[in-house]
């Protein structure tokens, strides 16, 4: 393991795993040997990243997730307390269906709140967010802004994470970075 990576004595790292310069690994975690983390990662107390797992740099994952296999966070992403991934559609305790893990795709800068289920097989856009609680049931685009059962769109967010305000031309500004962005046929787009 890299000396610039820190794991908590209680924290279980299998061999073979590949995490970046700068990651922290917190209490009673277990990463296991096929998880490839990033670089300036922190990973929470009791987080749970299985076999096969993709997570981007500069991720923050918080206390109690579990990331099952299949699941893939591009970077900047910021998981909540206790959220929760699915890996297969129609789960049965005695019919082993490892065969048909689907994919999902966390993209770039997007924020998943505490407690909120995805479903998988689903792609969340870059830096879409997802209120607490919330229960993602199809994919989301990108700079959306859903909460609820099951998750509905209620606006748009910056990549600050602000919500957007859309004039009658469909242009709305993020005052803390001067970024512009446009509304245009049910999507957003950052102009600068």
């Amino acid at each position: 393991m890299n000396e610039e990576i820190f794991i908590h004595e209680s924290a279980i790292v299998e061999h073979g795993c590949n995490i970046g310069a700068g990651t922290k690994v917190w209490h009673f975690s277990h990463i296991m040997g096929s998880a490839v983390i990033g670089s300036n990662c922190n990973i929470g107390q009791n987080v749970f990243i299985a076999d096969g797992v993709k997570i981007g740099s500069n991720n923050k994952v918080q206390n109690n997730v579990s990331i099952f296999t299949g699941v893939e966070c591009e970077d900047d992403v910021f998981l909540g307390p206790s959220m929760v991934f699915t890996n297969v559609i129609n789960p049965r305790s005695a019919v082993n269906r490892k065969e048909e893990y689907k994919r999902t795709l966390i993209k770039k800068g997007a924020s998943i709140g505490a407690n909120a289920t995805i479903i998988c097989g689903i792609e969340i856009g870059s830096y879409a967010m997802i209120g607490a609680g919330a229960v993602v049931t199809k994919d989301v685009k990108d700079f959306e802004l859903l909460v609820g059962n099951p998750a509905k769109q209620i606006g748009w967010v910056s990549e600050y994470g602000n919500k957007l305000q859309f004039d009658e031309n469909g242009i709305a500004l993020c005052f803390e970075t001067s970024s512009k962005y446009l509304l245009n046929e049910g999507k957003v787009v950052k102009e600068n």
